[in-house]
């Protein structure tokens, strides 16, 4: 008797999506509310799909494949997403007979492998791991196909971007400390160059001259210009 967590006094509501019905949630036509539990009695392969628990505000949690086969075949695979570098092992087995058959592995459609006591073991998985897996043993027959989901290794990529952000504050700090005048540290420079505009008048010399001098108001030259 199956069963998933229905928490609806916090508002979570566990629905799913069939072949046959989409969004539908527990007690509506499939399944029986039991408290913090959804049991579904008896399973036929129509309950297989995908699960997920929603909440009022509309935040859903991870979704999960379930697969229910009328077959002899099972292929145990991880439901729920597998970080990256972990090792996942798959078990191709019988309802009926012991789980230690040969059994052959595929992905996507294509034969991965070969294993003479029905186990498969996938070594530090990557993103090009994700996909559909099935398994079959001879004489017995095929199993559903079920997918496996990959996903990024939060705490790398965290590091990751703490070290960049840790990079471009100490080159901003290198060159505002090159470039402030003296007496003066950056936290009072940086603040001038942020939407100052520095009037400026024009000084033109003798017609014969050429010469145009570009003045702030405080007498400062800023640069002449042969014109």
């Amino acid at each position: 008797m199956p069963s998933t967590e229905d928490d609806s006094s916090a508002g979570w509501t566990l629905r799913r999506n069939t072949s046959k019905q989409q969004r539908t949630q527990c007690g509506d036509g499939w399944g029986k509310p039991a408290g913090s539990s959804c049991n579904i009695r008896y399973t036929y392969p129509s309950d297989s799909g995908v699960y997920w628990c929603e909440s009022r505000d509309g935040t859903v949690s991870n979704m999960v494949h379930l697969t229910v086969t009328g077959g002899s075949v099972i292929l145990q695979s991880p439901v729920l997403p597998v970080m990256e570098g972990d090792d996942v092992t798959l078990l191709c087995k019988t309802k009926t007979t012991p789980s230690n058959l040969p059994a052959a592995f595929y992905k996507d459609g294509s034969l991965i492998r070969k294993q003479p006591t029905g186990h498969m073991t996938i070594q530090h998985v990557s993103r090009s791991d994700e996909g559909l897996y099935k398994c079959d043993i001879s004489g017995h027959g095929e199993s559903p196909s079920s997918w496996i989901t990959v996903t990024g290794d939060t705490l790398t990529c965290l590091s990751s971007c703490v070290v960049v952000l840790l990079v471009l504050l100490v080159l901003l700090v290198r060159r505002c400390a090159h470039r402030k005048p003296e007496g003066q540290d950056c936290k009072q420079i940086i603040p001038t160059f942020q939407n100052k505009v520095v009037p400026v008048k024009l000084e033109k010399g003798p017609p014969t001259s050429g010469v145009t001098k570009i003045q702030t108001t405080n007498q400062t030259t800023v640069k002449q210009h042969t014109i």
